[in-house]
């Protein structure tokens, strides 16, 4: 064999390696492509519908039994459990008319059997106060804590 046949043969052989060794990422997310990691977007994905159909049902079916949120502040005030995010979801969701709620998952970590789901939402809602309609725009990031258990996984703390 000649030396630029064996070059290119060295070449070829070299990037299908390198290729071989890069991560697969689950399409439109930075999140490395593991079946954990698929079954917790589909969570996250299934949340994010609830928010959108305003479905209640589904969102509190999605809370852990000890759901706990102290929505990032350090006052008692505005902490909700479970049944407090029932109250919430309500009195919210009885103004809204409409919600457009995307995601761009970031990264996924686990610690101590819990795992944290990082990502950026943008959200546009219509809503009535005093029988005029408005809109809200918002962007930021947020983070959902999820445990698993024998049947599935379960969102803690974050909605």
């Amino acid at each position: 064999m000649n030396k630029t046949l064996a070059g290119i043969c060295s070449f070829v052989v070299l990037i299908g390696l390198s290729l071989g060794c890069t991560k697969r990422f689950i399409p439109n997310t930075e999140i490395e492509d593991t079946e954990e990691n698929r079954e917790i977007i589909q969570l996250c994905e299934r949340y994010r519908r609830g928010l959108q159909d305003l479905n209640i049902g589904l969102l509190l079916s999605l809370a852990a039994p000890r759901y706990y949120d102290n929505s990032g502040t350090t006052k008692a005030d505005d902490d909700l459990d479970r049944a407090a995010l029932e109250e919430v979801l309500k009195t919210r969701f009885n103004a809204v008319k409409s919600i457009r709620y995307e995601i761009r998952y970031r990264d996924i970590h686990t610690q101590d059997n819990r795992y944290f789901v990082e990502y950026t939402y943008t959200m546009s809602c219509q809503y009535e106060i005093n029988g005029k309609l408005k809109w809200a725009n918002e962007t930021a990031d947020n983070r959902l804590e999820i445990e698993r258990n024998e049947n599935g996984y379960l969102i803690v703390s974050g909605m």
